[in-house]
């Protein structure tokens, strides 16, 4: 009986961590040349991204994410798996 109750409360707080490190449905940024809308789930589920692959070993926002930063993670990533997407009116949008 222990155990089970053991297993279920493990069970419990693996799913809560699963469920923070979902992150938000998308992330709109300010830009001068047209915001940009980032699908953070679409990104995530259907895309595969993995978390590491933005955030590296610190979850959470990515620290020091600026116009630079932006360009030369996410534009990069862009420009290697499909590189239609890497053009700037594919994300900013006036």
């Amino acid at each position: 009986m222990k155990r089970m109750i053991a297993l279920i409360a493990a069970l419990t707080f693996v799913g809560s961590v699963s469920a923070m490190a979902a992150g938000p449905e998308s992330i709109t940024f300010n830009a001068k040349n047209g915001n940009v809308t980032f699908p953070h789930k679409k990104h995530q589920e259907v895309l595969k991204v993995t978390c590491k692959e933005c955030h590296g070993d610190k979850p959470g926002k990515i620290e020091g994410f600026n116009k630079d930063k932006a360009h030369a993670l996410c534009k990069e990533c862009h420009a290697k798996k499909n590189p239609d997407t890497a053009k700037c009116g594919f994300c900013h949008k006036k």
